[in-house]
């Protein structure tokens, strides 16, 4: 039996929502080597769905029969028996959905004995439209910047579910072995999704200051690449920082602020501790991430306590690798 395990992923903002530039979005982010959303499939004639307790959000066992029945029509197969054994916090800020579309895809496949091709086939299943950084990461893990789209292609209304390629990646980069990453998920509503997140982009691409795209393309060229090409978690981790905080600029009208409260009293006490080199939120959070480093890893897991206490919230704190390597899939009897 096929079992496929993949780790959340870290999503630190765009390049570019202007239309004025040439090309639009162009994401940054990395895999995560934990939490992992996993799954166990087995060949059948027909689709069957179970959710391990531990993992039973009301919405999830929908989610994975719907998108077990497009993988086994895109596959050409009769479908297959999903036991969904880890899930990805929900909306969080850490991929969760393309996470577990890819990962029922890939097991449908592996029950058949077939190529999932999860570049090609995730846009029917209604993933990697905007940013390609988690269908890269399931790939392949490690730090991730994609190319965006033509901003020519650009549409008021949402695409149909197909009629899209994911970006492709213009660079990616191994990420340091030593380094950590702190993960604070404040309790909190969940981030902006389906068609409140559509809508949401598109009140902000059509608002876009270019100026901030400008800047930003600055600080990936000059700082944040050659920051992990040199293996500098200080310096990395100050860069993704602020072009989180230049992206929250853009969303400021649509989620409160720089950042969506309470995300922005955590970042701002996250910044203030010597173990933390950069924080930020990942994605419409509430996840607010911390780069660090093993040698660090214990002081920024306080530092992330502390960060929820002075907010006035409850919520986790948890201390993370990056993904070496993408999906892994596995033989089970």
């Amino acid at each position: 039996m096929p079992r496929v395990s993949a780790g959340a992923r870290l999503h630190f903002g765009f390049c570019n929502l202007s239309l004025s530039h040439e090309r639009l979005y162009g994401a940054l982010g990395l895999g995560l080597a934990e939490p992992r959303v996993v799954v166990d499939a087995e060949r059948a004639e027909a689709v069957s769905v179970e959710v391990e307790p531990s993992a039973a959000d009301p919405a999830v066992r929908d989610e994975v029969r719907e998108y077990a029945a497009l993988a086994a029509d895109l596959l050409g197969v009769g479908g297959a028996r999903i036991a969904v054994r880890r899930t990805l916090p929900r909306h969080a800020g850490l991929g969760s959905g393309t996470q577990l579309a890819a990962a029922t895809l890939a097991g449908v496949a592996a029950a058949h004995g077939r190529d999932p091709r999860v570049r090609e086939r995730a846009p029917a299943l209604g993933r990697g439209g905007r940013s390609g950084v988690g269908v890269a990461t399931f790939e392949a893990g490690g730090f991730v910047l994609d190319a965006g789209h033509p901003t020519a292609r650009f549409t008021t209304d949402r695409p149909a579910d197909g009629e899209w390629t994911v970006p492709p990646v213009a660079a990616r980069h191994a990420v340091p072995d030593e380094w950590r990453f702190l993960l604070v998920r404040p309790n909190a509503a969940p981030g902006r999704n389906g068609d409140a997140e559509d809508d949401a982009m598109r009140t902000a691409v059509e608002r876009a200051e270019p100026g901030l795209a400008d800047r930003i393309g600055g600080i990936v060229t000059r700082r944040a690449l050659p920051a992990i090409a040199e293996g500098n978690a200080e310096r990395f981790g100050a860069a993704v920082a602020e072009i989180g905080r230049l992206n929250g600029a853009w969303y400021a009208d649509e989620q409160g602020g720089v950042y969506r409260p309470p995300v922005g009293d955590v970042v701002a006490s996250l910044s203030d501790a010597a173990a933390v080199f950069g924080a930020g939120q990942s994605s419409w959070g509430p996840t607010v991430y911390g780069v660090t480093d093993a040698a660090n890893a214990s002081a920024a897991a306080t530092a992330g306590e502390r960060a929820l206490a002075e907010a006035g919230v409850d919520g986790t704190v948890s201390v993370a690798a990056a993904a070496a390597d993408g999906a892994r899939v596995t033989e089970r009897e």
